[in-house]
This record gives structure tokens, sequence and C-alpha cells, in this order.
């Protein structure tokens, strides 16, 4: 063990009740934003939890490199209260605050164990300094991969409800699509749609793009390569909803959609696949 990590030890291990209490209060007087809460016996768990982790690190002569294993201890502790913080509301700075609200107290004691060492008094700040900075930004690196987690989580979730698959009929399906088309998305309508066929053996499936707002180039290569992974499957599928503007779009670009049967309507493309599906609609007489 270094020297000065021997004195940052010595300091942790005299004064561990006091340094504790004066870091907890440190701690209150950082104001979360609205909505975001922590008790303060879990506070003070964690806090106590730190330290002694904080303390074994050092003494193993780990005071140099907390990517080290001996510092595996803490950085999963800090690992678990950044995301944990997280999902309770706080900012990344007010959880990296759990770590930096510890040196104001460190430092006092640092300063009483070394009065009257200039040299050593810098050289254990500095070596405390270094550690405390790494580790409140391992708190902040993980805070906002969580985060970034969660975002990626939400927005698969948010793809998937925005592409159902809706059984029209027997052996028909459609699928209703709102908003733009990009290859993440046409890998998940792709799946969701041949899973649905699967599931309800039909021949037929209607693709509606009313609800996209342009078709470009790469937007007609997804629907087409949708169309052909349907055909696979042994489905037919209707793309509906070709308004004049993405039809002018379509002939301009020179998109081929081949023998892909196209309708201006959902309703339309309904009724030709019920007519090839050997089904039709007729009018009723009221009360009859």
């Amino acid at each position: 063990m270094s020297k000065n990590g021997q004195g940052l030890l010595e300091v942790l291990k005299g004064q561990e009740s006091d340094l504790l209490a004066d870091w907890i209060k440190e701690q209150s007087g950082v104001a979360p934003r609205r909505g975001a809460s922590i008790r303060e016996s879990e506070v003070r768990d964690q806090c106590k939890e730190f330290l002694g982790l904080f303390q074994s690190a050092i003494r193993d002569g780990g005071a140099d490199d907390i990517q080290g294993p001996r510092w595996g201890g803490v950085r999963e502790l800090l690992s678990n209260l950044s995301r944990t913080r997280g999902l309770q509301g706080f900012s990344p700075s007010e959880t990296a605050s759990f770590v930096f609200s510890l040196k104001k107290p460190l430092f006092t004691r640092l300063g009483r164990a070394h009065a009257k060492d200039a040299e050593g008094l810098a050289e254990a700040t500095w070596s405390a300094n270094q550690l405390l900075d790494s580790l409140g930004l391992y708190t902040t690196e993980v805070h906002q991969k969580a985060r970034e987690e969660v975002i990626s989580r939400q927005q698969q979730e948010m793809l998937e409800l925005s592409t159902p698959v809706v059984k029209l009929w027997e052996g028909i399906l459609a699928l209703p699509m709102i908003g733009t088309l990009d290859s993440a998305r046409t890998q998940v309508v792709m799946e969701s749609l041949l899973q649905r066929i699967v599931e309800t053996g039909s021949n037929i499936a209607i693709i509606d793009i009313t609800g996209v707002p342009t078709v470009d180039t790469l937007t007609a290569q997804h629907l087409l390569k949708t169309v052909t992974a349907a055909r696979l499957m042994g489905a037919e599928c209707i793309i509906s909803g070709i308004r004049p503007q993405i039809a002018q779009t379509i002939v301009h670009l020179g998109v081929d959609l081949g023998d892909v049967t196209t309708k201006a309507s959902l309703a339309d493309a309904f009724a030709i696949a019920l007519e090839r599906t050997g089904r039709g609609v007729r009018k009723v007489r009221a009360g009859s």
C-alpha cells in the first residue's frame, strides 16, 4: 500500500462514525428534483456500505485504479445505486453527488491529520480527490447507460404498439401503419406480420400506408421486402392508402411495385381481399 493510501485508510478507519454523520448531512443539503426522493435510512445504509467497501479496496492496495478487481465491490454498489436513483427520478448530477459530497468531510479530516505536514496533506488530498472524481464519473456513466437502456426499451415497445396486426376476417389480416418507415421499424413490422400469418393461417394481408406521411425509395424498398417475406409464408399482400401524392412520388422515383395489388383505401383493399377468398358483401333490407 502506498503512503497516501495508508494515510487515507487511517483517517477512514479512525473517524468513520463522525465521517459518516457529516457525509449524510452533506447529502441532505442537496435538494433533488421534484418527484425524486429517498429515505434517510436508505442513504445511511448506502453510505455505510460504501465506506466499508472503500476502505477494503484501499487496504488491498488498489488506491490507484478503480477499474481493478479490488474495486469490484465499490463499482457494483455504485452501479446498483445509479440505476436505482435513475428510476427514482434523480438526475445524473444528483446521483454523482452521492460520491462528490464525501469530499468536504473527508478533506477536512485529512487536513487535521496532516496539520503539520503540508506536503503530505497535498499528496493525500490529491490522491483522495482523484479517487472520488473517478468514482463520481463512474456513477454518471452508469446512470446515463441505464437511461439509454430504458429509452431503447421504450422505443422498442412503442414500435411494437405502433404496428398492430389486425384480423379483419377469417384468412384476412390488416397492418395499418402510421409514421415514418425505417429499417428498424421494417424489421418489427415484418416479424409481427409473419408471426400473425403463422398464428392465424391467413393467406391475405393488407398493408395500409394511409398514415405514412411520405414515401421515398427507401420506404418503397421496405414495403417490397415485407411483401416478399409474406409471400414466402404463403400470403398475398395488398397495399392500400395510395394517395395521389404518393402515387406521383412512386412514379417519379421509378419504383417498380411489380405485381403487388394497390388500392386507394383500406375499404377497397378489403373488398378485393373478400373477393379473392370467395366472399362478398351485399346489402340487406332493414328489418329483414
